[in-house]
């Protein structure tokens, strides 16, 4: 008897100690994604969210037939390289590169497919040949930045005509930061207004920048492009109303959260096709096979308690014109 209650005792613990391999197994057999970001998580929330829908429209779901690795850089783009290191050890089938992650990315492999989001030309920038046929290991969506900065001016003198003097804050990390500064300025002389730039970096100290602004006697604020300022948006919004300086910002996230009003691209659809390209991959499409994809629709938002509190009065053209009035 004991000999037999052994037998199965010791039958029980090996089908016990089996279902965690059997688990292991399974999960081992899922596609790896590795998403890499040059930013903090924290600030990336909702677009991790985006990423996940993308995924989801091409059959895939985290946790039941794929595996997602994530690392952030935190800020600090020195990190990447090891970063990214990390995520090759992994085996991952393709990695996504956001947040400012993408040349990191592009310099460490030719061979593992790379999805990613920029705010270039990727072509100039080096990191294709084609926009419709990319050649090599990496595809994506480009938003053109650049191209936009330009508008955005052109909506603030609308709203605030009496501006003769602009701050800009200026995200030198960004790979389109050369020609937006570029668009920015001629668009400046065209509308006879001054421009006083300031410089940001991981390492700036975004107070200090609004004191330079403020010293410099700037009327209203250009917010650039970037992940870099994107991801400092709470403190960006809460330094421009501390301030009482009209700003005009990228996303509509920074009007959500008390800014005056942005014009761009919509951020979480960037993410989405950024997911829905991961998945068509990890299907079997080839990167060079994937066009870059482009934004075909650009948002204005305006939020007019923001207004009111800076004493500005929107006219009624551009709030018809506008996408959402937040009240």
């Amino acid at each position: 008897m004991l000999d037999m209650r052994r037998r199965q005792f010791i039958s029980l613990l090996g089908g016990v100690a089996a279902w965690p391999i059997a688990a292991r197994a399974q999960q081992a057999a899922m596609p790896l994604v590795g998403f890499l970001n040059a930013q903090t998580a924290a600030g990336f929330v909702h677009l991790v969210a985006a990423f996940h829908k993308g995924l989801n429209d091409v059959g895939f779901v985290e946790g039941k037939n794929v595996r997602i690795e994530y690392r952030w850089a935190e800020g600090q783009l020195s990190r990447l390289p090891s970063l990214f290191n990390d995520l090759v050890r992994q085996q991952v089938a393709v990695i996504v590169a956001t947040g400012g992650a993408h040349r990191a990315a592009r310099a460490a492999t030719t061979t593992i497919p790379i999805v990613i989001s920029v705010a270039g030309d990727p072509v100039g920038d080096g990191l294709v040949t084609s926009l419709n046929r990319p050649g090599g290991n990496l595809t994506g969506m480009t938003v053109f930045s650049d191209t936009l900065v330009a508008k955005r001016l052109q909506l603030l003198h609308e709203v605030a005509p009496n501006v003769h003097r602009l701050g800009v804050l200026h995200d030198t990390t960004m790979s389109a930061a050369p020609a937006e500064l570029r668009e920015l300025e001629t668009a400046a002389r065209a509308l006879q207004k001054q421009i006083h730039v300031v410089k940001v970096t991981p390492e700036s100290d975004l107070e200090a920048a609004f004191r330079a602004l403020v010293e410099a006697q700037a009327d209203a604020i250009v917010v650039g492009s970037g992940a870099l300022l994107n991801n400092s948006r709470a403190q960006i919004v809460s330094l421009a109303a501390r301030h009482s300086l009209p700003a005009i910002y990228e996303t509509h996230e920074s009007v959500a959260i008390g800014g005056l009003m942005s014009y761009g691209a919509s951020v979480p659809e960037v993410y989405r096709q950024v997911g829905i390209y991961a998945g068509r991959i990890l299907k079997g499409e080839k990167p060079a096979d994937l066009p870059f994809l482009q934004p075909t629709k650009f948002d204005l938002i305006i939020n007019l308690t923001t207004a009111k509190a800076l004493g500005l009065t929107v006219p009624s053209t551009m709030l018809i014109r506008a996408d959402e009035v937040i009240e």
